[in-house]
């Protein structure tokens, strides 16, 4: 585990918790309803020593679903602070770095930004390797009630997908509220040159390839009609349509807690219908 301080890039290496796998709990409750839906964002590095096995057990999460009644929906968000120590990780973005330093000014308090780190549903945090940890926070926020969010896809033209949110009404948020939409994809590889991932192969779920607050949502409690947003998600040329998916979820500004999830994938998205 690395940390970062936030007045200055201070690295410092720390040896991982011990952390077994996530063990399969896939067998559902009996009269359980769907899933539910909850947020892991990986804060990760192709430069950091320490991020290959918090990426790969992220990829088994993803592929395996072990957890009971819950669908783990995720986000690997490759920070930028790495990329001047050897390795300028293809896949980092300052927006993602950023973001982790918003969670650790405005929800956890730590002084620090570390790699890899994993935050749940936006209030609870881990050691990215940790199984066992990660496994918990899952389960505690798998016991808070969502807002339900339903994502529909639209192939609008060639480099753009159209993308509509609706916000079931009956269980909007009181609290002002932001719907965030992410583009991520899976199956990604890296053969890495330089740095402390040097000579090996990594290979990624879930890197998050766009990520943007779209609006706001909220306080919309009293409103009678679902509320509803429209807006169009970019695709790169380089980006295979076969992998991608695009999440959205709700999120309280104050709290960062995550309200609703609603993910669609890429590759079933109908064409536009053409109007003349």
């Amino acid at each position: 585990m690395t940390r970062f301080a936030l007045t200055a890039v201070l690295v410092a290496s720390l040896s991982p918790l011990p952390s077994g796998d996530v063990a399969a709990d896939t067998a559902a409750a009996p009269g359980a309803g769907p899933p539910t839906p909850v947020l892991v964002e990986l804060f990760t590095s192709e430069g950091c020593s320490s991020c290959p096995p918090a990426d790969a057990l992220l990829s088994r999460l993803v592929a395996t679903q072990p957890i009971a009644n819950v669908e783990v929906v995720a986000l690997g968000e490759h920070v930028d602070y790495w990329d001047r120590l050897g390795w300028p990780d293809r896949f980092s973005s300052a927006a993602y770095t950023r973001r982790q330093s918003d969670y650790q000014r405005s929800v956890f308090g730590m002084g620090t930004i570390y790699t890899p780190q994993v935050v749940i549903d936006g209030t609870d945090e881990a050691l990215g390797s940790d199984a066992a940890a990660l496994r918990r926070a899952v389960q505690r926020a798998a016991q808070q009630d969502k807002v339900a969010v339903r994502v529909t896809l639209e192939r609008a033209a060639a480099g753009a997908v159209g993308v509509t949110v609706a916000v079931d009404a009956v269980t909007q948020p009181r609290a002002a509220a932001d719907i965030v939409i992410a583009a991520v994809e899976d199956g990604l590889t890296t053969r890495v040159e330089r740095g402390e991932n040097r000579g090996r192969t990594l290979r990624h779920s879930a890197v998050v390839r766009y990520l943007e607050v779209a609006g706001p949502l909220g306080p919309l409690g009293s409103r009678a009609d679902a509320g509803e947003l429209a807006t169009t998600v970019p695709l790169a040329d380089e980006w295979n349509p076969a992998n991608l998916r695009v999440v959205a979820f709700v999120q309280e500004r104050r709290s960062r807690r995550v309200l609703g999830i609603g993910t669609a994938t890429v590759a079933d998205a109908p064409a536009a219908t053409r109007v003349r």
